[in-house]
């Protein structure tokens, strides 16, 4: 909704939306060598061109130079034109995925290969929101065995982190979130406590201070 209300970007319409998917390959393009017809993949709106600066780096990876998310940007980079249309009127990309469409084309930077045995219809949100919350975790926070890690909500971004906290060992992992009914589910993500704001009458960062003896 955020985008269709063209908040923080240019206007650019008509154009396909969808950011999160999974998918077979039809056909690849001229100098494509990384991937074949029949590969199973996921779209990536924050895509790598593995060369530049950025892409090399550990650090910043996700920061492309080529190809990193641009909302203002409704065309393919090689030639500055669009793959869809409808009676010969082009319609407009959307962040270099454009998911919400039987097909779509993308630049190969923006597609990752996954098992073929991977369930299609499960692992779209892999292509977003599992990588950012643990990726924010695992390659940003990195805490260290025995730490003690806050995760703010209990989205799927939120349940991604808490994961990634797990893997790297945390010993305590803090869930916060005003819906109660999450709470059971997140135990399967290794959240280990919670704390729901509304029970407490002082703000939330205070009460994990004195939870933890001094913070996370």
């Amino acid at each position: 909704v955020y985008y269709w209300e063209c908040k923080g970007y240019t206007p650019l319409f008509p154009r396909i939306l969808g950011h999160e998917a999974s998918g077979i390959v039809e056909s690849v393009g001229e100098g494509v060598n990384d991937l074949k017809p029949g590969d199973h993949v996921l779209p990536i709106f924050t895509g790598e061109c593995k060369e530049c600066r950025h892409c090399l780096s550990e650090e910043s990876n996700n920061m492309c130079e080529l190809l990193r998310i641009n909302c203002d940007r409704g065309v393919m980079l090689a030639d500055g034109k669009t793959r869809f249309s409808i009676n010969g009127k082009p319609i407009y990309h959307f962040v270099g995925t454009s998911t919400f469409s039987q097909y779509t084309v993308v630049h190969v930077g923006q597609v990752a290969k996954i098992s073929p045995t991977a369930p299609l219809d499960k692992v779209c949100p892999i292509s977003c929101g599992i990588c950012t919350g643990f990726g924010a975790t695992v390659n940003v926070a990195k805490p260290k065995k025995g730490q003690t890690v806050a995760v703010f909500g209990l989205g799927a971004v939120g349940l991604a982190a808490a994961e990634g906290a797990r893997v790297c060992g945390a010993s305590r992992i803090i869930a916060v979130d005003v819906n109660p009914r999450r709470f059971e589910e997140a135990k399967r993500f290794g959240i280990t406590e919670f704390v729901n704001p509304k029970d407490y009458d002082k703000p939330v960062q205070e009460v994990i201070v004195e939870m933890t003896g001094g913070g996370v």
